[in-house]
């Protein structure tokens, strides 16, 4: 608001000021008694408060009250006695000065607002960038795990098999038993290698996408935990939703490993629904639900679950189910 005042040299602002003050007295000589022009001093005060270090505005104050007093007495205004005469001058000194320290207090109440604007800003970008550089880590772990580890146990795996058919062929039974055993751990080994890559890449930029993740999602939490965890979707998805996806999913599976690993859940249900204005995100569970204390804490996945629906402008919410149990949710809009 304040920066059509800024000039480039404090000195200039200063000698601006003064000018300012000596046309202002100027103007006072000329229009005698019959215009008070007190409040127009106060002009090169603010002036100087803003375009200037902090000792100069005290300056002009000073000399603001000295010509004012100049003017006065040169006008013959005439006062009751000398201690009435006196007890005015001081008054319309104490007046400019408390307006040098006024403007002084604003303006540096200003500065520290605005340095805490940017602040923030600066950390809201580094928290970006670091959810944006976590991400990319976990995608080309991902991919690592995908293209390598599953590879080479996929391949290792056919190696085993060959291994068992030729000793099967040999009649060495019992080997043969032994090489199936570890063809079956190879299998299970991929699987599970192949599940956490999926994890760490979870939605693929196509026409599936998220719903087709969380699915996968559901799926593997209820093979890898013995567990119930269901997924249902309504509405229709849009590809361009992708950009909020990625947080969308991050949020599914910190809200399921809460239920897991705090609350003992047993059953978890997942919901997304989507249309053309928002997609809405909830995960219900039949946990031991959180308590005020928990809430109150603000542990590290809850602030992550929030931090995530902050950064794509949605609102995330945690309620307690009436028959136990919490309800984790969020609603992104499309267009943000």
């Amino acid at each position: 608001m304040l920066r059509f005042l800024t000039r480039p040299s404090p000195l200039v602002a200063v000698v601006e000021s003064l000018l300012l003050l000596f046309a202002i007295t100027w103007l006072d000589l000329a229009t005698g008694h019959q215009v008070s022009l007190v409040l127009f001093y106060t002009a090169p005060i603010v002036f100087a408060v803003w375009l200037c270090d902090n000792r100069s505005p005290f300056i002009v104050a000073g000399l603001a009250g000295v010509l004012w007093s100049w003017a006065d007495i040169a006008l013959g205004h005439l006062y009751s006695s000398a201690t009435v005469q006196v007890w005015e001058i001081s008054i319309r000194f104490a007046f400019f000065f408390l307006v040098a320290l006024a403007g002084i207090a604003t303006k540096e109440r200003h500065q520290a607002s605005s340095a805490r604007i940017k602040l923030l800003e600066h950390s809201r970008r580094l928290e970006q960038q670091i959810i944006e550089v976590s991400e990319y880590e976990r995608q080309r772990i991902g991919r690592d795990l995908h293209d390598g580890l599953c590879q080479y146990l996929a391949a290792l795996g056919c190696a085993v098999t060959a291994l068992k058919m030729d000793l099967q062929e040999g009649g060495l039974e019992k080997l043969a038993a032994t090489a199936g055993e570890i063809e079956k751990h190879l299998t299970e080994s991929v699987k599970q290698a192949r599940i956490l890559a999926h994890g760490l890449v979870p939605v693929q930029f196509d026409e599936a996408g998220l719903p087709a993740a969380l699915q996968e999602l559901a799926a593997s939490t209820s093979r890898l935990l013995a567990m119930d965890c269901t997924f249902a979707f309504a509405g229709e998805y849009r590809a361009t939703h992708n950009d909020k996806a990625t947080h969308l999913y991050r949020i599914a599976q910190e809200a399921i490993n809460n239920a897991t690993k705090h609350g003992k859940a047993r059953n978890v249900e997942m919901r997304l629904s989507a249309n053309s204005s928002a997609m809405s995100l909830s995960i219900a569970d039949d946990g031991t639900g959180f308590s005020k204390t928990e809430k109150d804490r603000n542990g590290v996945g809850i602030s992550i679950m929030r931090y995530r629906a902050n950064v794509v402008g949605g609102e995330f919410e945690i309620e307690e189910r009436p028959k136990g149990g919490t309800i984790v949710s969020c609603t992104v809009p499309a267009k943000a």
